[in-house]
């Protein structure tokens, strides 16, 4: 659910953009984040957006589309429904008929497709706020919010990564003020960006913003300090050793990012911090799948 809401703010933001600037507007930074494409394959569309809401929105075949998502969501959900709330269920139940209705696809791919994102994105708001307000402050809340902060902040590692590519290290690049409005927008930080910064649209502002700002809900730090929250919640004798285990593991990289700013950042290359980041994200989600989840 994490990764559908992220696809479908970039796919808006993005959408709305490329009716700004035809010319020089290009899909491929959506498709690098969110999807297995090869390079071929993205060239093949990074211009077209019908091609791209429909493989991103409704292509069954797709493996990170939004009816993929939502329908493994809902496969998930019915079977675990001892261990969530009906009113949980009823709301990813919906959402997956909302996707399978037929209209949505005529109004996604000839009508009005800003209106399809907003309605999906809405449904998605629901499933929020549903659980925020119904679920049992337990074990079955805990498992929930380490998976979708845990996702959250790979898609920030993955976004900026793509993003900053381009940039050398020197953190001074000149901005074009357009694109990093779009950008902003599309991780829903664009006003939290103008309160915080007077000084224009600046790179190591928004890797700032992005990474440290604890007050940022889709920044990594904020996303590791909720991930160890929660995760703390599951000790328990039982499972005290994967427990201890599993914890370091996210306190570490939470203690690295707490200790790290621009000037480290400047000092081992954007790339290279980012993908370190990433494979310790990674390292701790297998972990947690094999303490947790897998067959004995």
């Amino acid at each position: 659910m994490e990764r559908t809401d992220g696809i479908l703010r970039m796919l808006k933001i993005n959408y709305a953009s490329s009716q700004d600037d035809i010319s020089k507007f290009t899909w491929r930074p959506v498709l690098q984040v969110f999807s297995y494409l090869d390079e071929d394959q993205i060239e093949m569309m990074n211009k077209s957006s019908k091609a791209v809401l429909k493989y991103m929105v409704v292509d069954k075949d797709n493996p990170n589309s939004v009816m993929t998502m939502i329908t493994k969501s809902r496969e998930n959900a019915r079977s675990v429904q001892d261990h969530i709330t009906k009113d949980l269920w009823q709301c990813l139940n919906e959402f997956y008929h909302l996707m399978r209705d037929e209209k949505l696809y005529r109004s996604l791919m000839v009508e009005d497709p800003v209106t399809v994102l907003d309605t999906l994105i809405k449904q998605g708001l629901l499933y929020y706020g549903t659980t925020e307000v119904t679920m049992a402050r337990g074990e079955s809340l805990c498992f929930m919010n380490i998976g979708k902060y845990l996702e959250r902040a790979i898609q920030t590692i993955d976004i900026l990564d793509v993003k900053f590519r381009d940039l050398s290290a020197d953190l001074e690049t000149p901005m074009d003020t357009t694109s990093w409005k779009y950008f902003l927008q599309s991780i829903s930080g664009y006003e939290l960006y103008l309160r915080s910064y007077r000084s224009g649209f600046e790179a190591r502002n928004i890797l700032d913003q992005t990474l440290f700002n604890v007050n940022f809900p889709r920044s990594l730090q904020y996303s590791l300090i909720l991930m160890q929250r929660y995760f703390e919640r599951l000790k328990n004798q039982q499972s005290l050793s994967s427990h201890e285990e599993v914890n370091f593991m996210i306190g570490k990289l939470k203690s690295r990012i707490q200790y790290s700013n621009l000037q480290t950042i400047a000092d081992v290359g954007l790339h290279t911090f980012l993908n370190e980041i990433n494979r310790d994200l990674y390292a701790i989600g297998n972990a947690l799948s094999q303490k947790y989840f897998a067959y004995s």
